[in-house]
């Protein structure tokens, strides 16, 4: 059995669901966990951030029910209001990371949600994928020639395939079969209730 975490970079849940992944990947060392970037803002989303005016009282309802905080860096991006959130170069972030460290994709993803959310750090920005990079001890170049050709439709392909359209899914899978362990936020305990059903 392993994990698929289809998440978005840019996406305040997912990153309020961060510490929950992180408890699950401690409590199951061995476990595979492979991540997926969903599509959250392509095409017509791709627009100045303050065109999204919920945002900032979606992220106090995400901390009010699950704790994750969001840094004065980050705020202040969202209270100057002209960046542009671009899954797809997101995408392509965590692909190179991904290639450099496949066994750390979920550590990477996170460390990719802290620069945006706590850092205020485009994840447009090769420069981003540089310190992340040297945070994790790996080649920085390597990772940031790949994140300037990478294909973020391949992820996007398996996100549909999965059937996943909202974002953090998280997902066990066992041969063919996929089972949802969490749609949006779920706790460390609930998820291992379900781990625990699936035997």
């Amino acid at each position: 059995m392993k994990l698929v975490y289809v998440f978005d970079a840019y996406c305040g849940w997912s990153h309020a669901f961060s510490g929950t992944l992180e408890e699950v990947i401690a409590q199951h060392p061995d476990l595979q966990v492979d991540v997926v970037s969903g599509g959250l803002f392509t095409g017509q989303r791709r627009v100045p951030i303050r065109e999204f005016g919920f945002i900032k009282g979606a992220n106090v309802q995400v901390t009010e029910r699950t704790g994750a905080r969001f840094g004065d860096a980050f705020n202040a991006v969202l209270d100057e209001g002209s960046f542009v959130m671009d899954s797809e170069a997101a995408a392509r972030g965590l692909i190179a990371l991904r290639q450099a460290a496949p066994e750390k994709a979920a550590e990477l993803a996170i460390a990719m949600q802290k620069a945006f959310f706590h850092d205020g750090l485009s994840l447009s920005d090769a420069k981003t994928y540089r310190k992340i990079a040297d945070d994790f001890g790996l080649d920085s170049d390597e990772v940031v020639q790949a994140f300037k050709t990478a294909e973020p439709d391949t992820d996007f392909a398996v996100a549909a395939r999965l059937g996943v359209s909202s974002f953090p899914t998280l997902i066990a899978v066992r041969g063919n079969d996929g089972f949802v362990l969490a749609r949006g936020h779920a706790s460390a305990e609930q998820i291992e209730q379900r781990l625990a059903q699936l035997g």
